[in-house]
């Protein structure tokens, strides 16, 4: 039995296959916290039951011992998840010997050293679960649109916005190679041959941020649709970001409770999201008392000063173009402005989606790549999607780990993956 379906099993025999999370005894009986990745449940040892060895090998059985037990399910609405075990049989695999992450207080550091060993704790396995409901709700969510998962590359020969914030790699003899910051070129292109596309998978920023908002290495998905305009784009994110937490908060509700996450916020999100432009969102910032000139780039505390001036996500449209990526397309008559769109999550979470339509002229496209001071030669087969059926298209990408962050209700990304990559940590 795993213990998710412990309901299915009242009043049967069973055997569960797990570890020790924590023990205490009173007189002669010892109660077992037992997991086994599932979830949690107490397993009651009597030495009437099982008798005195193996009685005995409970009594010394130490933190994260994997452990075989035998028993009955028995609802209890006093023991936690409304079921206990009573044990008929023990089997202890392999013994533990002080393990390090205990019931007391730890340092971030410390935890974030062990973290192969934080992962077993109830909490971070509320996250990681729902980092998994996360992401299947986005590759149903896409899949069920009609759309097509077209993989991208991780080695990549040139920068989709420049290589200030790419990690190099040595790429056999000479040649340098760059992992990837965006699948969206590449994702261009399967656009132009599959209509709706998207893209998912690590990609790495090289910045050297130590912000709770940052990760060297995170995932993200990246739909991309020809024939589609800023509204089209913005329109699917709204979808996407309502049906992901309609998923999680439906199948995860056990996860978010563990959290202590209190989800009245997630529950009133609705579509169509708040809309505001950028020109707006710097006369809101001002009239805060923020001092924010316009050209600028939104920081955390821009972005949290803005969230909490609407009731749910907002989607901030017409970014300035000299602060977009080369391929962000201007608006007509103000090429100033890009058609771009940021969404933004309540509760100071900030950015979550980053997107917009992309240029579709060549010579434009040519003359953006010659001001950002790129290589034309590296870009020819970028180029090529405007030369040969050029129609007019948009797309964005979500960062996950910044999703599961704000469902969760998360101080910081490195809770949000399993192993975190950050400014100062490789390890483990």
């Amino acid at each position: 039995m795993y213990i998710e379906d412990v309901s299915q099993y009242d009043g049967q025999s069973v055997t569960v296959r797990g570890w020790l999370v924590n023990r205490r005894s009173s007189g002669k009986i010892h109660f077992l916290q037992i997991r086994d990745g599932s979830g949690f449940l107490q397993a009651v040892v009597s030495k009437a039951a099982v008798g005195a060895e193996a009685f005995g090998r409970a009594d010394h059985l130490s933190q994260e011992s994997a452990i075989i037990v035998h028993g009955t399910v028995r609802a209890d609405s006093r023991a936690p998840g409304g079921y206990e075990l009573d044990v008929s049989g023990l089997e202890v695999v392999s013994q533990a010997h002080d393990f390090p992450i205990t019931p007391k207080e730890h340092g971030v550091d410390f935890l974030m050293d062990r973290r192969h060993l934080w992962i077993r704790a109830a909490r971070q396995q509320a996250v990681l679960r729902i980092r998994h409901e996360v992401i299947d709700a986005v590759r149903h969510y896409f899949n069920s649109q009609g759309f097509v998962l077209a993989d991208t590359p991780i080695f990549t020969p040139s920068a989709c916005e420049g290589t200030t914030t790419l990690f190099p790699v040595q790429y056999f003899d000479d040649a340098t190679a760059y992992l990837t910051q965006s699948g969206q070129l590449y994702n261009e292109a399967n656009a132009m041959a599959l209509g709706r596309v998207y893209c998912f998978g690590p990609t790495f920023r090289a910045e050297k941020s130590k912000t709770r908002r940052h990760l060297t290495e995170f995932w993200m998905v990246e739909p991309e649709v020809a024939y589609a305009n800023l509204d089209d784009i913005i329109a699917l994110a709204e979808g996407l970001v309502t049906a992901v937490i309609a998923r999680v908060l439906d199948a995860r509700g056990r996860e978010l409770k563990a959290l202590e996450r209190d989800t009245s916020t997630l529950e009133k999100i609705t579509k169509p999201f708040a809309r505001v432009s950028y020109d707006d969102a710097v006369r809101i910032l001002r009239e805060k008392g923020l001092p924010f000139e316009w050209g600028g780039d939104f920081g955390s505390p821009d972005e949290t000063a803005l969230s909490e001036h609407f009731a749910g996500p907002v989607c901030v449209t017409g970014y300035p173009t000299a602060i977009k990526a080369f391929y962000f397309k201007p608006q007509d008559g103000r090429p100033e402005v890009s058609l771009s769109v940021d969404v933004l999550a309540p509760e100071g979470y900030g950015e979550i989606i980053g997107g917009g339509q992309r240029i579709d002229d060549l010579d434009l496209l040519v003359r953006r790549i010659e001001e950002h001071h790129l290589p034309k030669e590296a870009y020819e087969w970028y180029l090529d999607l405007r030369r040969y059926g050029s129609v007019p298209h948009a797309g964005f990408g979500m960062g996950i780990e910044r999703v599961v962050a704000w469902i969760c209700g998360l101080e910081h990304l490195r809770e949000a993956i399993p192993y975190p990559r950050m400014l100062y940590r490789l390890y483990p």
